[in-house]
């Protein structure tokens, strides 16, 4: 061999010339970049308002200071929550990515081998690759062959081969055409074979670093909640500065005519005392404020961030990596799921799965043969191959060799482990022969053979029977229609025989007289479970779309074993058909696509585009390097555990068992917590509407401020703060998966929210005028000139109200109670916040306008607070009834 490698001289002009092989990292964002972004949310942006209008009352003293702070507070407690939860599981996913980059390679230096890191390669190097490694650098090979796999960048599951490049010949030049012989890509598996290679691009200059850079780009769309609770956003913030702007002209009317009697002679004269007028104009403009705050559910985005942090936490026990909040919700919006068939649908792992003798009797294993044919078919596997067995019992397995010969080898143990068997001389397996052979000689002799059928048969003139004895094929037509049927079912067959005679100059002898062993099926098994999981998520409403670099029989056999394919109008295409369709039909047909078949890199990214300009909420998963656009351009990317770094990157979730399985848990918590986020959205729109509603007839009533702006603070950030950790304890049902999807830009609100949210939101509106204007109510209370114990009893009503509301909130069921044993905390916050709730009216004090109450006072508290129980069971039954 000659001296390989660069000198030091030469590795440091090459690191100034062309740079090392380190990837430019995607520039992460930091705890306080993501806070400002938070920041940006709908409901912290109204909150902002309101705060900016507090703090300008404040300095007019015509408010209390802690009022704003509470504003302020309510703003950075959501804010907080939601961006530590995401900078803590990005935080974890970066260290995931530290340790799966650390690739040490083998590389010539001053002539001696020596091991570096993949970070430290420069151009010119020369790199000893051997089966099993990854590739470290684009490159040519200069000693050598190999076989591998390149599937993380152009998605084909077949074997490339690779050769050296001629002396002489011009270096190729770097491109995509992954099916050049003498290139080499980064991220590509050495299936078998070794050689050296020169490395002629490096770092972001390589096909691998080109793809990585094209993520750099930012152009994530809107999430399906964002835009849903944006429509809601603007829906509240249109109704409270209307109700604002209405509510102020209201008391302004009523402090400047109502009261002087429609006497424009009146109304003139107090018009004329401007302090007094100024300060009723303040005080107006003080109610809209606290309209405007009433209106807004300071308490959403905070729930948003607790139920989203509580479920992450479920999903990472259950195999699933959120690296990015929004990816869970959005998963349980999928319209569509792109999914790669190898290793999500499959097990992504070769399996022998039957052997046809040439008698057509099928065996599942080397066990159930004859005496005779399992040690010939042990010899024929094990020493016609470049894998082999490894470790002992339970801890042996194939190592080395393509993953076809491996899969063969772990069908039939070695029976000829003491024999004394010497291999002369082989042919491997291209793909002109389609064959490979070895010949051996010592207690076995002769020629080994292994194929493809249609090579191997023609040339078979016997076959053995059980006992290994040599009787004439006769049943060829036979074993060709075994051969059709396992094709159907998405098996690969190669066929075993023995020969005679001696190779010569790479060639076997001409006689037709091999001795066939039979042929044997091989296939990537199908999960198990990924059937069950396809159904489910067909039947949530999800379609399900197969992508695959195999054949379209075997894709389509594939797919309709799994579920995908069922009837005349589910489309199978090919990358060639896909490639001729123009954007406009494959958007009218995509709805009706369930396999595409010899895919290519670009296929994945068109599809998610076609996909989402139909509105629809796409979802793809992938593991390689080419797959990397797509997971970043769909609403929801789904990277395997098990693919490259910049997939992982790319993705929103990554699925730690590479199972397909996992992808239906992420959708059924998806929607468990929309359903979360909509049972909250009904409680607290309920406190809202009811709380505007008071405050706007209140005044005009004579019954001024019933709530003040630190009590409904108090509901909207403590009070929720704890319904927000009941409700995120709900359990993720199964029914939910029999829901239809949400469209992107469906109202968060929907007609049964509304029904809630009025029934309940109308009930407190009017127990609460009776319960301030009635001399029934007044009577059980403590009279004094500032209506300290009214106001007090007033407040605690209207928390225990929203309190019994909860339960209402929680279940579309007449039985309130229904799964609530699966969310067993939900019943212990309720009690906690009630038990607050009296703390609070005898030590809230000025703060929050309370005062102790008695016995009898509290009874006045409870009794209507429960009557909203029972009202909401009777508005169940009727739409129940009327649906």
């Amino acid at each position: 061999m000659d001296t390989y490698g660069l000198s030091a001289e030469q590795v440091q002009e090459s690191q100034r010339k062309h740079g090392t092989n380190k990837l430019t990292e995607r520039p992460t964002e930091g705890f306080w970049d993501k806070f400002k972004d938070n920041l940006g949310d709908p409901m912290i942006r109204i909150l902002c308002v309101a705060l900016v209008i507090n703090i300008i009352f404040v300095f007019l003293g015509q408010t209390e200071w802690y009022e704003s702070v509470g504003i302020a507070v309510a703003v950075l407690l959501a804010t907080s929550i939601s961006t530590f939860s995401e900078y803590r599981n990005e935080s974890s996913f970066q260290k995931l990515q530290e340790e799966a980059s650390h690739i040490r390679c083998k590389v010539y230096r001053d002539g001696e081998i020596a091991e570096i890191s993949i970070d430290d390669l420069v151009v010119g190097d020369c790199v000893l690759l051997q089966s099993g490694d990854k590739i470290p650098a684009d490159g040519v090979l200069d000693e050598g062959t190999l076989k591998v796999d390149q599937s993380v960048l152009n998605g084909e599951s077949k074997e490339a081969s690779k050769r050296m490049l001629p002396k002489g010949a011009a270096l190729p030049e770097s491109n995509m055409d992954f099916l050049n012989e003498y290139r080499v890509f980064r991220g590509s598996v050495v299936c078998s074979g070794n050689a050296l290679m020169r490395v002629s691009t490096v770092g972001d200059s390589s096909i691998y670093g080109q793809i990585a850079g094209e993520l750099q780009r930012d152009d994530d769309r809107d999430t399906p909640l964002k835009v849903k609770l944006g429509k809601l956003a603007h829906g509240i913030s249109k109704f409270g500065y209307m109700g604002g702007i209405f509510i102020a002209a209201a008391l302004l009317f009523q402090r400047i005519v109502i009261k002087n009697s429609f006497d424009p002679g009146l109304i003139l004269a107090y018009c004329s005392q401007w302090m007094t007028l100024l300060n009723d104009i303040i005080q107006a403009l003080m109610l809209a404020v606290i309209i405007i705050v009433m209106a807004v559910p300071e308490g959403l985005p905070l729930m948003i961030a607790i139920v989203s942090a509580l479920n992450m936490g479920k999903m990472l026990k259950d195999n699933v990596l959120v690296r990015k909040v929004a990816g869970i919700e959005t998963a349980g919006s999928l319209n569509i799921l792109f999914s790669d068939k190898t290793g999500t649908i499959t097990k992504g792992k070769l399996e022998a799965v039957i052997f046809v003798d040439g008698q057509g009797r099928e065996h599942v294993s080397g066990q159930d043969m004859g005496a005779g044919l399992a040690p010939l078919l042990s010899l024929l596997v094990h020493y016609n191959t470049d894998a082999v067995m490894s470790g002992e019992g339970e801890s042996m397995r194939a190592i080395g060799g393509n993953a076809t010969e491996r899969a063969t080898l772990r069908f039939i143990p070695n029976l000829h482990a003491r024999a004394q068997i010497k291999k002369l001389d082989n042919i491997l397996f291209n793909s002109d022969n389609k064959y490979s052979c070895t010949q051996i000689e010592g207690d076995y002799t002769g020629l080994l053979i292994k194929g493809a059928p249609e090579k191997i048969l023609s040339r078979c003139k016997y076959y053995y029977d059980g006992q290994g004895d040599k009787k004439p094929l006769t049943g060829l037509a036979d074993i060709n229609r075994k051969i059709d049927e396992l094709a159907a079912r998405a098996i690969r067959v190669l066929a075993f025989a023995h020969g005679s005679g001696r190779i010569k100059d790479g060639a076997l002898p001409s006689e037709n007289d091999w001795v066939l062993a039979g042929i044997m099926g091989i296939r990537d098994e199908i999960r198990p479970e990924s059937v069950a999981a396809i159904q489910e998520a067909q039947q949530a409403g999800v379609q399900v779309v197969m992508i695959t670099g195999d054949r379209k029989d075997t894709a389509v056999a594939i797919a309709k074993e799994t579920g995908l394919v069922a009837g005349d109008g589910d489309l199978v295409l090919t990358s060639a058909e896909l490639a001729q369709m123009p954007d406009e039909e494959l958007k009218k047909r995509v709805k009706d696509i369930r396999v595409i078949a010899r895919a290519l890199p670009g296929d994945k990214s068109r599809l998610v585009r076609a996909a989402q300009e139909m509105n629809l909420v796409v979802g793809m998963t992938g593991d390689g390097v080419n797959d990397s656009p797509a997971l970043k351009a769909a609403d929801v990317g789904f990277a395997m555990g098990g693919g490259t770094e910049v997939a992982k990157e790319a993705g929103d979730i990554i699925i730690m068992d590479d199972n397909f399985n996992s992808i239906g848990k992420a959708i059924l918590y998806g929607r468990t917590i929309f359903n979360s986020i909509r049972k909250f959205i009904i409680f607290q729109l309920t406190i809202n509407i009811s709380a505007v509603l008071i405050s706007f007839a209140a005044p005009l009533l004579g019954r001024e401020s019933p709530l003040s702006i630190i009590q409904i603070l108090w509901v909207n950030l403590v009070m929720d703060t704890l319904a927000a950790l009941a409700f995120g304890g709900e359990p993720a049902l199964k029914r939910f998966m029999r829901e239809k999807p949400k469209k992107r830009d469906e109202n968060i609100v929907n007609q049964y929210m509304w029904t809630s949210i009025l029934t309940g939101g109308g009930f407190i509106f009017i127990a609460s005028l009776f319960f301030l204007l009635s001399a029934f109510t007044n009577n059980f209370f403590r009279p004094d000139p500032e209506n300290k114990y009214l106001l007090t009893g007033y407040f605690a009503f209207f928390i225990f109200a929203a309190v019994c509301n909860a339960f209402n909130a929680r279940t579309d069921k007449i039985n309130l109670m229904d799964n609530i044993s699966r969310n067993r905390g939900f019943l212990g916050i309720i009690l906690l916040i009630a038990a607050i709730q009296i703390l609070m009216t005898y030590f809230g004090g000025a703060v929050l306008r309370c005062h102790g109450l008695l016995a009898n006072e509290w009874l006045m508290v409870f009794i209507p607070a429960i009557l909203i129980l029972p009202l909401d069971l009777i508005k169940k039954a009727l739409c129940r009834n009327n649906g």
